[in-house]
């Protein structure tokens, strides 16, 4: 199985660290490809590709990490040659699936990998899961809850605050170095 964990990543952050170890450990994955998404449907970016590229190597040394053109995950998962695709999510993610560009499609494509935090409102689950064609392709993976996004990691920079523990180190040195996220 092949774990992708796709995303903006702008900036990358402990949390998607956490995610992507967990679901390695829970999923058994063979192999976990962080996808960096160039232009998202759903989201603006701060910085450029390549600079959201570096800090992803940054932050997962050792995994493949690769840009994705596509704004949308169905088409990114039928470009793509995957062997036995996970795409990897975390539960608010999973909540608002039907909303997603042909939610049923994807998981014809891959299954899901769900990153659920302990006392998440399973009930908001289980509903999207009734309403899926391919239900049995959602697979559950418990993490422990990290209380931290990218928009407060760019707003702590801005402000000229600490993001220490926030990030990677090597993502700190990254987002320093190239001065990003000051405002």
């Amino acid at each position: 199985m092949t774990g992708l964990l796709g995303g903006a990543f702008d900036p990358p952050h402990v949390g998607h660290v956490a995610l992507a170890d967990a679901a390695e450990r829970q999923l058994g994955l063979d192999e976990l490809v962080v996808v960096v998404v160039a232009g998202p449907g759903h989201k603006a970016v701060h910085c450029p590709v390549e600079t959201r590229l570096a800090l992803a190597q940054a932050a997962f040394p050792g995994r493949p990490v690769q840009i994705d053109q596509h704004a949308r995950t169905v088409d990114m998962l039928r470009d793509g040659r995957w062997r036995d695709p996970v795409f990897l999510i975390g539960a608010d993610e999973f909540a608002a699936f039907r909303t997603w560009k042909e939610p049923d499609a994807v998981l014809e494509l891959a299954r899901l990998g769900v990153a659920s935090r302990p006392g998440y409102p399973r009930e908001q689950l289980e509903e999207v899961l009734r309403e899926v064609e391919h239900p049995e392709r959602v697979l559950f993976f418990e993490i422990e809850p990290v209380s931290v996004s990218s928009s407060d990691i760019r707003e702590r920079v801005a402000r000229g605050e600490s993001i220490d523990g926030l990030v990677p180190p090597a993502v700190a040195a990254e987002i320093a170095g190239r001065g990003l996220y000051r405002g």
